[in-house]
């Protein structure tokens, strides 16, 4: 899977992307993703954060995390399905999206939750990778379903609390 990380806050360490980029493709392999699948990771400051929150989400705060999945549906929009066949001759990558993540509000959860920021950075990655690719947790069956898988792939690639 091709990540493409964008550090606007020039705060996150070299090896803390290389650390989520192995901790995205073990959740890739997970989730027997294709190999030709692509996403992008955005580290940014709280008030960035916040504006991408307001102006898409109305929620005029800063938050951990947000994901926009390249093949969801906006309100009015029309889904764009290619044939297997298509997609098989013209080996179209498989975009999941853009998940952008706040370093101020990551620092701030790990001290709060008594573990590291390394951590908490994995775990907001991955809880945002979910997001791209379908996951909910907006009543308590999804909620069930995708924190449960959450933990199993924490469990397995070993980054604990």
């Amino acid at each position: 899977m091709e990540i493409n990380f964008i550090d606007e806050t020039n705060q996150v360490p070299t090896k803390d992307q290389k650390d989520i980029d192995s901790l995205l493709q073990f959740a890739a392999d997970f989730l027997e993703l294709p190999g030709n699948t692509e996403m992008s990771v955005t580290f940014m400051d709280d008030a960035n954060i916040q504006i991408i929150n307001r102006t898409y989400r109305d929620k005029d705060v800063p938050t951990d995390v947000i994901s926009f999945a390249f093949e969801e549906e906006g309100e009015d929009e029309m889904p764009v399905f290619f044939s297997e066949d298509f997609e098989m001759t013209m080996d179209l990558p498989k975009t999941l999206g853009d998940l952008m993540i706040s370093v101020e509000r990551a620092r701030e959860q790990a001290q709060e939750y008594g573990h590291s920021y390394e951590r908490e950075l994995g775990f907001l990655a991955l809880h945002g990778f979910l997001h791209l690719n379908g996951y909910d947790h907006m009543n308590p069956k999804d909620e069930a379903e995708m924190f449960g898988l959450q933990k199993e792939i924490l469990n397995a690639y070993g980054l604990q609390r």
